[in-house]
């Protein structure tokens, strides 16, 4: 830690906790005119964006298991396609 320096922070507890438990934000030096309600209403927005984005693009994933799975019926039907024509 470095001596003489202090930093205001927000935290925010999660939406979800199984994404993330709490997200910190910190406040930069002379942000004047936003009060503090404003701020903690942007940080709660911020991360429940953030939790909505990655939840989408969750689910747009496709599992590994898929994967391997294509791998190796590609790889029976080559197999196979080369014992029947040899």
């Amino acid at each position: 830690m470095v001596k003489g320096v202090s930093r205001q922070i927000i935290m925010v507890d999660s939406p979800d906790p199984a994404m993330f438990e709490k997200a910190i934000f910190i406040i930069r030096d002379g942000k004047g005119g936003a009060g503090y309600s404003e701020l903690l209403k942007e940080a709660r927005s911020i991360a429940e964006n953030y939790l909505r984005g990655n939840i989408e693009r969750r689910k747009k994933r496709i599992a590994p298991v898929v994967y391997a799975a294509a791998g190796a019926a590609l790889t029976g039907a080559v197999w196979l396609l080369a014992r029947l024509i040899c």
